[in-house]
């Protein structure tokens, strides 16, 4: 690794899931929120690369999108706690990010695109998630902390630097490093080029064929997501699509990762976090 690319492990900042769990859940839906507006506005990529977020110098954005002539970008500012939403012509505007039901945050995003001439409609119930409630309705989701919010984002910073380092290292088609909303991680995939059997779907509110499109190809895959689904501690991990025979025996590192026989990945494992898995 370049010298100059380095962290010190103070750039690393404490993230127990537990703490900001209902934070990280709020933020989940609106970022799933803005992701929609990326993926209906967004020319179809192969494995739905048109539908991420990516990690930013302020938080999370969509990069530039196209509109009748015009662009705009939506950034997540996660130092300022602001939506900024910027046009090409030089409007801009913001929402706070502030402890508030989804549904309000979700209506408030669409009146701000709605003043700056963006006539934009999304499908508004979430993605893969079980038992979901539409934008408009969910006043379940309401938590806010700012700290934690931005502990999260200088994470992803860290990670989004090794993922690009290690995506580096391979020849061959390699997705972006790039933060899913529906899953709520940050992943980088690499491909082998052969192609690979039908995906079995099944995941909830995410259409079997964007998952057998997504999975077209053998993949293996490495990520981060913060907690969560099982798993109450932030983890790395990896996993391929199909897997090869042998694949959940191979050999980890570092001390302390696992497979998952329930999740079908290696996990990382955190210090104390065996009582909480399966």
């Amino acid at each position: 690794m370049n010298p100059s690319n380095r962290s010190a492990s103070a750039d690393w900042p404490d993230l127990p899931f537990k703490a900001w769990s209902d934070t990280a859940a709020t933020l989940h839906m609106w970022t799933q929120v803005v992701g929609k507006i990326r993926l209906v506005q967004t020319p179809w990529t192969n494995h739905s690369w048109h539908v991420p977020l990516y990690v930013t110098a302020r938080g999370l954005g969509t990069s530039l999108i196209a509109y009748n002539g015009r662009a705009f970008e939506i950034d997540f500012d996660l130092l300022s706690h602001h939506l900024v939403i910027r046009v090409t012509d030089g409007a801009h505007r913001s929402v706070p990010l502030e402890a508030r039901p989804v549904s309000d945050f979700y209506r408030d995003v669409f009146e701000t695109l709605s003043l700056l001439g963006l006539d934009i409609r999304i499908r508004t119930t979430p993605c893969e998630v079980a038992n979901a409630v539409p934008f408009e309705k969910d006043t379940e989701h309401h938590h806010y902390d700012r700290e934690y919010a931005t502990r999260f984002w200088r994470a992803l910073v860290q990670i989004d630097r090794v993922f690009k380092e290690f995506r580096s290292r391979f020849i061959g088609k390699c997705s972006p490093v790039h933060f899913f909303w529906g899953s709520f991680d940050l992943a980088v995939t690499r491909f082998s080029g052969r192609e690979a059997p039908p995906h079995p779907g099944g995941i909830p509110n995410f259409p079997d064929w964007v998952a057998r499109e997504a999975y077209s190809h053998e993949v293996s895959s490495a990520g981060f997501w913060p907690g969560g689904g099982g798993i109450e501690y932030p983890s790395f991990y990896s996993y391929a699509y199909p897997a090869p025979d042998g694949f959940s025996k191979a050999p980890v590192s570092p001390a302390g990762a696992f497979y998952s026989n329930e999740l079908g990945e290696f996990l990382s494992l955190r210090r104390g976090a065996k009582d909480h898995l399966s």
